[in-house]
């Protein structure tokens, strides 16, 4: 298993994984475009992403296949005294791929590249529906501390 920084080959992969899952769904994401055919939008996307020095996507590679991903933005900061932060975002681990510890790996190395860039915090959000993966965040130390809100534009 190799996790490293996603390729626009990987895109498709990573959008089956973002859309694998009834909230993502309900949400309107339903099956994901593949190849070329992905909207012009998610390309952009894509490619603001991978020239940003703070953003990262990461997948999680097993033999060419994609198994995981998340993706991360490093900020600086005024508040806390200069700290720069990280933020894990569209965590995702393949159904068939749960509960073996990929997850807890993936989560491992987001927190390294935290440290790495000088971070001296790691933040997320994660959805009120998301019950295990309250209790998976927790387990990795993480402390429901805040209350994040969000506003569609």
């Amino acid at each position: 298993m190799e996790i490293r920084t996603a390729v626009r080959a990987d895109v498709p992969a990573v959008l089956q994984l973002l859309a694998d899952d009834d909230i993502s769904r309900a949400r309107g994401f339903g099956e994901a475009p593949v190849g070329e055919d992905v909207d012009a939008a998610i390309w952009a996307a894509f490619e603001e992403i991978d020239a940003d020095p703070n953003n990262e996507l990461l997948v999680a590679d097993d033999a060419g296949e994609v198994v995981a991903t998340c993706q991360l933005t490093f900020t600086p900061g005024l508040s806390r005294l200069g700290a720069r932060r990280m933020t894990i975002e569209a965590v995702r681990v393949r159904a068939d791929r749960r509960g073996a510890g990929l997850g807890r790996d993936l989560m491992a190395y987001a927190l390294t590249r935290a440290r790495d860039r000088g971070c001296r915090i790691a933040q997320l959000t994660t959805d009120k529906r998301r019950a295990d993966a309250h209790r998976f965040y927790e387990r990795l130390g993480f402390v429901a501390s805040h209350v994040g809100m969000k506003l569609t534009l």
